[in-house]
């Protein structure tokens, strides 16, 4: 009888750990928490419909009534965020709802802070190009620009409409503009009138390329530059009476950085890595012209096909370094293009970065690892949808900046120029002139310099007088850095920061480091800030917890 109870209560035993555990409510709850993460993804793709623009016959929306009622609705997707708990989630997936966050906050501020549809002529930019070498274009852009490098010529007939389209809503496009730039900020308008200019000689180029082909879209194109012609007329007469600054503020740009951009370091901490990295470029410049004292100086190429040369003969270099090196691993559909360029005499303005290439084109193709990642996303991207494609508000600047920048002195130090010790000088005149670059992104924020002091600041610590004021580089990038702030210092700090990544890991792995598993690794986890890369290959989370 005993023996039987005995059995009868393990029985019993059993069957009520059976029902604790596989009750239907047990896994349905389970399920519930699976599918939390497809939720965030379901969010997500509502959260990149809703954020773009309602666009009409190619004209987007960017009127006051129409800004107003997306900062609204806007609220209602951080609270439908908010309500998603993502603290049991793996690294990865709380990694994702990060971002989405992050991409949220960047609408956030352009309402509250940037404001590009109303304060800045910089943004109504109609017409493009050149396709950027990162994954979007560099600054608060309007939804919808016409992009004349994504198509081919003659146009096919598929493309035809669109292109069409887009060019005929250039003049609506900027009659708008009118209407909805009501703030002042001198430099910013000074800066949209430079636009408009470029845009204007596009126009006029794309009008006699348009000649053979499509000479119907003829007077389109005419029409289109008449009306960014005349809209920068009426930018130059409002711009001479304005005196408000264009900055944003220390304060705007500490909360910028920490809640969109997800850096760690706020604008004081980032002076001081600027500050510093300048002090260790120069001195280091100048040890290494001791050292090659005695050798030849570097001494631009003379000709095109000189030119030509050192150039294809650096892309092989580069290419090949990479695969022999194990720096990481290549696939095969990686590659740089050949010189495809103009020649541009000694008797002509060479501006900065053509001194460097002139001199030594291999420094630069260390920087172009930018088309090789433009490739990865391409040819295999992240397995999140939210990883796959480019991160809105540039999100990715420090990541994809502090890489390139990064990798011209990783490669110096991984042997790629131990054959050619000149090139190492320019290592860190290119380090210097970044330096001199964010120190204006930093001040024309802190509202200490203007748009004409940051571009002197830059020019004077740029060693031998190679960033030109009158040249279009020093204009350009202040332009990008002060309708996108933090752009100017995500070159120097991205790189401060993968620096730091790269310590930590080595500290973890000790003896088994090894740099092509590291850089396999950083590049598996996608396009995106550093202090969430670290976060996924480190563990650690010490700067998340800092941000969030």
């Amino acid at each position: 009888m005993r023996r039987r109870n005995e059995v009868a209560a393990v029985f019993i035993f059993f069957a009520i750990l059976t029902i604790a555990f596989y009750t239907p409510g047990r896994e349905k709850a389970a399920q519930a928490s699976c599918s939390q993460y497809e939720d965030l993804i379901k969010l997500f793709k509502e959260w990149r419909e809703f954020q773009k623009p309602k666009v009409q016959n190619g004209v987007p929306d960017y009127s006051a009534v129409a800004m107003k009622e997306q900062f609204q609705r806007l609220k209602t997707f951080q609270q439908r965020l908010s309500a998603i708990d993502c603290k049991a989630w793996s690294v990865s997936q709380q990694i994702d709802y990060h971002l989405v966050c992050a991409e949220m906050n960047g609408l956030e501020f352009d309402h509250r802070v940037l404001r590009p549809w109303s304060r800045d002529p910089c943004f109504y930019a109609v017409i493009t190009d050149s396709e950027p070498d990162v994954p979007a274009r560099e600054g608060a852009e309007m939804y919808g620009s016409l992009g004349i490098w994504k198509f081919k010529f003659p146009l096919p007939e598929k493309d035809l409409a669109e292109f069409r389209m887009k060019l005929q809503a250039i003049p609506k496009i900027l009659e708008q503009a009118k209407e909805n730039l009501t703030e002042e900020a001198k430099d910013l308008w000074f800066l949209g009138i430079q636009v408009k200019k470029r845009e204007s000689a596009i126009l006029n180029n794309l009008a006699k390329r348009l000649t053979e082909n499509h000479p119907d879209l003829i007077p389109d194109a005419e029409r289109a530059k008449a009306a960014v012609d005349e809209f920068r007329e009426w930018l130059e007469r409002k711009q001479g009476q304005m005196k408000a600054p264009s900055g944003i503020g220390i304060e705007n740009f500490n909360w910028y950085m920490k809640n969109v951009h997800l850096v760690p370091y706020t604008w004081e901490e980032q002076l001081v890595i600027i500050q510093r990295e300048w002090e260790r470029a120069m001195a280091f410049l100048k040890l290494e012209e001791h050292r090659n004292r005695k050798l030849p100086k570097l001494k631009s190429a003379p000709t095109e096909e000189e030119i030509r040369n050192r150039y294809n003969e650096a892309v092989n270099a580069f290419m090949e370094f990479l695969r022999k090196e194990e720096i990481f691993t290549v696939p095969d559909y990686m590659h740089l293009d050949l010189f495809k360029g103009q020649f541009i005499p000694s008797s002509s303005l060479r501006d900065f970065f053509m001194q460097i290439e002139y001199r030594d084109s291999l420094p630069m193709k260390c920087h172009s690892i930018h088309w090789l990642e433009k490739q990865r996303m391409e040819y295999d991207p992240h397995p999140s949808p939210i990883r796959s494609v480019p991160l809105l508000y540039n999100i990715w600047d420090s990541r994809a900046e502090g890489l390139a920048t990064g990798m011209e002195e990783m490669m110096m130090n991984a042997g790629l120029f131990d054959e050619r010790p000149r090139a190492r000088e320019l290592i860190y005149i290119l380090v210097a002139m970044r330096v001199a670059r964010a120190m204006g992104d930093l001040k024309m924020h802190s509202n200490e310099f203007t748009l004409e002091e940051a571009v002197k600041f830059a020019v004077d610590w740029t060693p031998y007088g190679w960033l030109s004021a009158k040249g279009d580089t020093v204009w350009t990038d202040m332009r990008i850095y002060l309708h996108q702030p933090g752009y100017g210092t995500s070159y120097i700090v991205g790189k401060v920061h993968i620096d730091k990544l790269m310590a930590d890991r080595s500290l973890q792995l000790g003896e088994k480091f090894n740099l092509r598993q590291f850089m396999d690794e950083f590049f598996a986890s996608g396009m995106i800030p550093v202090s969430l890369i670290r976060w996924e290959m480190t563990g650690l989370d010490d700067e998340i917890r800092k941000l969030w």
